[in-house]
């Protein structure tokens, strides 16, 4: 991210940039800020946009071969093309010669990093992963964007806001707007406010539904998982999303008995350092031979569905409320 920072401060573009990862909120925020750097608004001349797999790469090699009309480039930005998950050798050969006015411009969902694509645009010019932030660059931002709005948080309403939103910066965006409207005339933000208008995402009702297993709490639990089949989650994504819950625990139950710092247990388990205290909380319901044993039902339970011994819905049902875990 620094070095596109620094092409568009020095003026100096590269001929291709692409941008990838998880992050759609940053990905969205440079691809823009190379749009207006490079084309401009009301420059309709000069700039192309392409989207989907369906792009006609002839006519977009013709396109960036054509010089820009009284301007210094001609821009092309192309969204989602599959190119970096297939075969495109017509477009990865033009890589290597792309006109010296031209810069290209990929957003991409998903890369392949062993495709002739990849390969051929990280040598012709910047390929930028933009993945999921931690909370030492989340929380830094959230203050930047309370302070805009002369709003103020205390660190355990901050931590109540992430556990809901979790760290998709796009979600952050649109709970923050939503307290933004909900407290108007109000200086300082409450947990009451946060419980009042954010929603808890897939990931925190996942949380919530181990909570209840934990717990006991058999019908809680179900009806957590039918608020996420009404919010059209596939069944087989709740049981990954439930199998992995239960990975992290087994993880984080073992690292903190080891002694570990907070720190150093997020960075082994994938997760949050805001979120460790609650797994560890959450972990210490269950012996490590529970935990173990949940993650292998969950084996069991997806492999009955894919070969056809039990239908997905009630898979996950049967493990919510049976004696499985």
């Amino acid at each position: 991210m620094k070095s596109i920072d620094e092409d568009i401060k020095n003026g100096s573009f590269q001929r291709v940039y692409l941008l990838y990862g998880e992050e759609s909120y940053l990905k969205r925020q440079y691809k823009q800020k190379l749009k207006n750097a490079l084309a401009p608004s009301g420059d309709t001349l000069n700039a192309a946009y392409y989207e989907g797999k369906n792009c006609n790469i002839g006519e977009m090699i013709d396109l960036a071969e054509t010089l820009p009309f009284l301007a210094e480039y001609r821009l092309i930005l192309v969204e989602n093309s599959g190119c970096f998950k297939s075969s495109c050798e017509e477009l990865a050969e033009y890589m290597k010669h792309i006109a010296e006015t031209t810069v290209f411009v990929f957003e991409e969902e998903d890369v392949d990093k062993r495709s002739k694509m990849y390969k051929a645009v990280k040598n012709a010019g910047r390929a930028v992963e933009f993945a999921r932030q931690k909370d030492a660059l989340l929380v830094p931002w959230i203050l930047g964007r309370l302070k805009r709005e002369n709003k103020k948080i205390t660190q355990s309403v901050m931590q109540l806001f992430l556990e809901k939103t979790g760290n998709d910066m796009e979600n952050i965006d649109r709970e923050l707007e939503k307290l933004f409207c909900y407290t108007l005339g109000k200086e300082v933000i409450s947990a009451e406010d946060v419980e009042a208008v954010c929603t808890v995402q897939t990931t925190g009702r996942i949380f919530e539904m181990v909570s209840c297993i934990a717990e006991g709490k058999r019908k809680q639990a179900l009806e957590l998982y039918y608020d996420l089949l009404a919010l059209k989650e596939p069944p087989m994504r709740i049981l990954f999303l439930i199998a992995r819950q239960f990975q992290i625990l087994l993880q984080v139950k073992e690292l903190g008995r080891q002694g570990y710092d907070h720190k150093f247990i997020a960075s082994k388990a994938g997760i949050p350092e805001f979120t460790v205290r609650r797994n560890l909380s959450q972990s210490g319901r269950f012996t490590t031979e529970q935990l173990k044993n949940a993650v292998l039902n969950c084996v069991k339970i997806e492999e009955s569905v894919k070969t056809g011994n039990l239908n997905d819905r009630m898979a996950v049902e049967l493990l919510i409320v049976g004696n499985t875990i």
